[in-house]
C-alpha cells in the first residue's frame, strides 16, 4: 500500500515508519523541517517537506496514496492552542476531500467523546468533529490514554520537593501508553481494507497514581514515594509562579480534574482495549535515565 505519515520522525512517526518499511509499504513522510529529509530517505520513505495547515500541500502529498496517518502536532507557541486544532484539522479536511484519500488514520485523545471540561483535549474534540463530516471514507480515530513521557514533567518536583503532587494522585486511576503501543495500533488501522468509522482506544498499562509512583520511586532510589492530591488553587499558583500563562495553567487544572474525577477515562473504560506491550516497570528504567541526567 502507498501511505502517508504526518508528524515527521516523532516518538510515534518513527516507529510507524519503519514498521510500514518493513511490512513491504511504500511510505511518504511529512515533515516541516527541511533537515528531516535524509534521515527519513535514509529509513527508506520519501520525504514531503511542507506545511499541514497547506491544504494545496497537503492534497498534493495525499495524492495517489491509500491511506494516511493525520496528527496535530503540538504548538505550545501558539497562544491559541484550540483555533490551531481547528486550522489544522481544517486542513485535514479540505485535503482529503481534494486527494480523495480513501482511509484516514487520525491521532486523538482519550476523553475526545467530551465536548468541554477536558482542557485542550477539547481541541481533539473538535478535531474528530470536523473529520467526522467526510463522506465515503474510512476513518479511526485512535485514542491514546496519557503518554508515559509526560510523568517527565514531575521531576523537578520530586528533586525540590520529594513527592508527586497535582489536581489528581493517590488512588486516582490513570491509564498510560508508550508511543510503540501507539505505532502498532496505527500500523494495523493504516493497512486495514474494511470501509467504516470507528475508534481505537490504546493504552499500555493502567494504575493508581499511589502504585505509579511507588514504581518511578524503586528505580530513582526513592522508595516510598508519594503521588499526593493538592488543592487546584495551590496547584494554579505554582504553575503561574513558574511562568505559565493563565489560559494554559486554567486548562491544565480542568484537564486534571477530569482525571481526578474520572470523567475523563469514563468512555474509555466502557471500551477498555487489550494493553500493549510495554508496562510501567518497563518504562520505569527510562525514566530512571532521564531522572538520573538531570
Amino acid at each position: 500500500m502507498n501511505i502517508v505519515v504526518t508528524g515527521s520522525l516523532g516518538n510515534i512517526g518513527q516507529p510507524l515508519t519503519e514498521t510500514l518499511i518493513k511490512d513491504g509499504h511504500s511510505v511518504k513522510v511529512i515533515s516541516s523541517h527541511l533537515e528531516r529529509k535524509e534521515s527519513i530517505e535514509r529509513l527508506g520513505a520519501t520525504a514531503a517537506i511542507g506545511n499541514l495547515a497547506d491544504v494545496d500541500f497537503l492534497a498534493n502529498a495525499f495524492k495517489g496514496a491509500d491511506s494516511a496517518f493525520c496528527m496535530i502536532p503540538p504548538d505550545y507557541t501558539n497562544p491559541d492552542q484550540l483555533g490551531y486544532y481547528e486550522t489544522i484539522a481544517r486542513s485535514y479536511e479540505q485535503a482529503v476531500k481534494a486527494s480523495a484519500i480513501g482511509r484516514v488514520v487520525f491521532l486523538s485523545s482519550y476523553g475526545a467523546d467530551l465536548p468541554a471540561g477536558t482542557g485542550f483535549i477539547t481541541g481533539s474534540y473538535k478535531s474528530e468533529q470536523i473529520l467526522n463530516s467526510i463522506t465515503n471514507i474510512a476513518l479511526t480515530h485512535i485514542r491514546p490514554s496519557f503518554f508515559y513521557y509526560n510523568l517527565l514533567a514531575f521531576i523537578g518536583m520530586i528533586r525540590s520537593a520529594g513527592f508527586i503532587g497535582s489536581v489528581y494522585g493517590g488512588e486516582d486511576r490513570l491509564t498510560m501508553v508508550a508511543p510503540k503501543d501507539i505505532a502498532v495500533a496505527v500500523a494495523e488501522e493504516l493497512t486495514k481494507t474494511d470501509n467504516i468509522k470507528h475508534i481505537r482506544y490504546v493504552a499500555s498499562d493502567d494504575r493508581t497514581c499511589r502504585e505509579i509512583a511507588a514504581v518511578l520511586g524503586e528505580a530513582i532510589g526513592i522508595p516510598g514515594l508519594k503521588w499526593l492530591v493538592l488543592p487546584k488553587e495551590e496547584v494554579l499558583r505554582a504553575l503561574k509562579n513558574n511562568g505559565m500563562p493563565e489560559e494554559f495553567a486554567n486548562k491544565y487544572v480542568e484537564l486534571g480534574e477530569a482525571i481526578h474525577t474520572g470523567k475523563l477515562r469514563a468512555d474509555y473504560d466502557k471500551h477498555t482495549p487489550a494493553l500493549g506491550t510495554v508496562t510501567l516497570e518497563a518504562y520505569a528504567v527510562e525514566f530512571a535515565k532521564v531522572f538520573a541526567d538531570k
